[in-house]
C-alpha cells in the first residue's frame, strides 16, 4: 500500500517540477542562467554576487549540476540535425526534469539508507515525498536544494565510513573528501549541518590516520580544482601559474567575508534569531513541528538539523529556504502519534497544509514570469520591457530577443514615477496600433509587465482620449500571485486577499502615447 502511495507522490513531484511557478530569482542568476551564458549565445544579467571586486559565487558546482546537462542537451539537439540555438526555455524544463530525477533519486536513496528501521523506513519516505517542500523547493534550480542533497549524502557517507569494511570504506573517504569540498563551494553554510555528525569520525579517523590522508588529499584536489575554475571564470585574461599563485579567487572565503559584515546582511534584510525557530521552520513543515518537539526520534538525521538550525541563527539574514537541507532530515525523525484518532487528524492536517502550500508555491506564486518571458521573446516589435512589482525576470529565457529589448525591473516603484517613466520609452500612438494585431509589424513597442492585482493602474487603463499613455491588453496569465502585494495594515484584511486573490494574474499592456506630430503625418 505504501509503495502506491509512494508512486502516486512521485507523480505529484514531476507535476510540480513541470509548472512555471517563480519562488525566488536566484533560482535563475545563481545558476542556470549564469552557465547557459558561458555555453549558449544567449545574453545574461549577472547579478552582482559575480560582478563585485570580490565575487562571492562559485560557478564549480554549477557546471557539475548545470553544466554538463545543457552540453549534453547541445549535443544531442546538434546530433539531430537541427540548425541554431536551443530555444532557452528547452533548456529551463530539462533542468526541471532533471532536478526532479535528481531528488528523486539521490534524496530518497539517501532517506533509504539513513533510516535503519525497517519499521520506520516506509513512515519517513512518504513523510518526505508528500512535503510540499520536496515538490516545489527541491525540483526547482536552488543552491539550497542542491545543498540538501550534498548534506544527505555526506550524512550517508559518514555512516558507511564508520559502519563498513576496511576496503569500502577507503572510497567512502575519498569521495567524502570530494563532496565536503563541492558542498562549502555550492554554500558556506554547508559545514554547519555537519558539526555533530562530523564528530562520529574522530576517534575512526584517530586509529585509522591513512583513511583520514585519503579524505584529505580528495579534499586538497577537489579544492585546486574549483578554485582553478573560479580563477579562470573571474579573470578577464588566460590565466597562468602566477594568477593561481597570488591571485587566486576563493569564493568561499569572500561569501563568509561578505555575512561577517552586518552592514552587507542589512542591505538584504535583517531578522531576530529565532526567525528560523519559530517562523521559518512551521512554515516549512507545517503540522510535523507539533512531532517534532513532542516525540521526536533521536537520529544522526536530527543532529545534523539541530545542528545546521543553530549555525544558520546566529547570521542576521535568514530566509525560509535556507532550512531546506534540514527537512528531509527532521521528516525523517519525527514519530506518528499512535492513538488512532491522533493519527487520522495529524494525516488530515499534513495533507491540506501540504496541498495548500504546494498549490500557492508550486502553481501560483510568480507563475506567470516564465510564460510572460516566452511571450516578450515571440513579439517582433518589442524593444522596451517595464516589470512592475514582479520578481526580477530571467533574461536568458528571451530567446536572444535581448539583444534588441531592453528589460527594466523597477520593482515596488511608486505609481507616479511609473507613469512618468513609461511617458518617456512609449512608442507614439499609430493607426496600426488600434488594428488587431497590426502594432506587431511595427518596429519599436513597449510593454508593461504588471499583475492584475496592482489596481492603482485601473483609472490608466481605460484611457481612449487624445492626451495620455494609452494602455492596450495583449496578453494575460491566471496562474500568478503576488504575495509582495499584501498590505494588511493599509487595505485590511478582507479586501487585500480580495485585490490579491481575487484579481490574481500576470497581464501585458502595449503602452503608446499620443504625438502630435504622428498624427499629423
Amino acid at each position: 500500500m505504501w509503495r502506491r502511495a509512494y508512486l502516486l507522490l512521485v507523480l505529484v513531484r514531476l507535476w510540480f517540477a513541470l509548472s512555471p511557478s517563480y519562488l525566488h530569482p536566484d533560482e535563475n542568476f545563481q545558476g542556470p542562467e549564469v552557465i547557459a551564458g558561458q555555453i549558449f549565445s544567449y545574453p545574461v544579467r549577472l547579478t552582482w554576487e559575480f560582478t563585485s571586486e570580490n565575487p562571492i559565487r562559485s560557478v564549480f558546482p554549477l557546471w557539475p549540476v548545470y553544466g554538463l546537462p545543457m552540453l549534453l542537451l547541445r549535443w544531442l539537439w546538434i546530433g539531430n540535425g537541427n540548425d541554431g540555438e536551443i530555444p532557452p526555455i528547452a533548456v529551463f524544463w530539462t533542468l526541471r526534469v532533471l532536478m526532479f530525477i535528481i531528488s528523486f533519486v539521490l534524496e530518497d536513496w539517501a532517506i533509504h539508507e539513513l533510516v535503519h528501521s525497517p519499521r520506520h523506513r516506509p513512515v519517513a519516505v512518504l513523510l518526505v515525498a508528500s512535503s510540499y517542500v520536496t515538490w516545489v523547493y527541491q525540483t526547482h534550480t536552488f543552491s539550497n536544494s542542491i545543498e540538501t542533497l550534498v548534506v544527505a549524502w555526506s550524512l550517508v557517507l559518514i555512516e558507511r565510513i564508520v559502519a563498513t569494511p576496511q576496503r569500502s570504506s577507503f572510497l567512502a573517504s575519498s569521495i567524502l573528501g570530494a563532496v565536503a569540498v563541492f558542498g562549502v563551494f555550492n554554500r558556506i553554510t554547508f559545514p554547519a549541518f555537519l558539526l555533530i555528525p562530523g564528530l562520529r569520525l574522530i576517534p575512526y579517523f584517530w586509529n585509522r590516520p591513512l583513511h583520514f590522508a585519503l579524505l584529505v588529499s580528495s579534499a586538497l584536489f577537489t579544492t585546486v580544482v574549483a578554485i582553478g575554475l573560479d580563477t579562470a571564470f573571474y579573470t578577464p585574461h588566460s590565466i597562468g601559474w602566477g594568477d593561481l599563485v597570488f591571485r587566486p579567487v576563493i569564493t568561499p572565503l569572500n561569501n563568509l567575508l561578505y555575512n561577517l559584515q552586518p552592514e552587507n546582511l542589512a542591505t538584504h534584510g535583517l531578522h531576530p534569531w529565532y526567525q528560523h525557530l519559530l517562523f521559518n521552520l512551521p512554515q516549512l513543515i507545517g503540522p510535523a513541528a507539533l512531532l517534532l518537539f513532542t516525540q521526536p526520534q533521536l537520529s544522526i538525521r536530527l543532529y545534523s538539523a539541530v545542528s545546521g538550525i543553530f549555525v544558520l541563527s546566529i547570521f542576521q539574514h535568514q530566509e525560509a529556504r535556507f532550512l531546506l537541507p534540514t527537512i528531509p532530515l527532521l521528516l525523517s525523525s519525527v514519530r506518528l502519534p499512535k492513538k488512532q484518532s491522533w493519527l487520522r487528524a495529524w494525516v488530515a492536517a499534513w495533507v491540506i497544509f501540504n496541498v495548500a502550500f504546494g498549490i500557492l508555491m508550486g502553481i501560483y506564486h510568480q507563475g506567470g514570469i516564465i510564460p510572460g518571458q516566452v511571450f516578450l521573446s515571440k513579439q517582433p516589435d518589442a524593444t522596451q520591457a517595464i516589470w512592475w512589482k514582479t520578481y526580477m525576470p530571467p533574461v536568458w529565457l528571451l530567446n536572444g530577443k535581448n539583444e534588441v529589448l531592453t528589460t527594466r525591473d523597477v520593482m515596488g516603484m511608486k505609481g507616479e514615477l511609473l507613469l512618468e517613466e513609461l511617458e518617456k520609452l512609449a512608442t507614439c500612438d499609430t493607426p496600426a496600433d488600434r488594428r488587431s494585431n497590426e502594432f506587431l509589424k511595427e518596429k519599436n513597442g513597449t510593454y508593461l509587465m504588471a499583475p492584475l492585482s496592482a489596481d492603482w493602474l485601473d483609472p490608466y487603463l481605460q484611457n481612449k482620449g487624445l492626451e495620455g499613455l494609452r494602455f492596450r491588453e495583449v496578453w494575460r496569465n491566471r496562474h500568478h500571485l503576488n504575495l509582495d502585494d499584501l498590505d494588511f495594515a493599509e487595505d485590511g484584511v478582507w479586501n487585500t486577499l480580495s485585490r490579491v486573490v481575487g484579481r490574481r494574474g500576470l497581464a501585458a499592456w502595449r503602452v503608446t502615447k499620443s504625438c502630435p506630430g504622428a498624427r499629423r503625418r
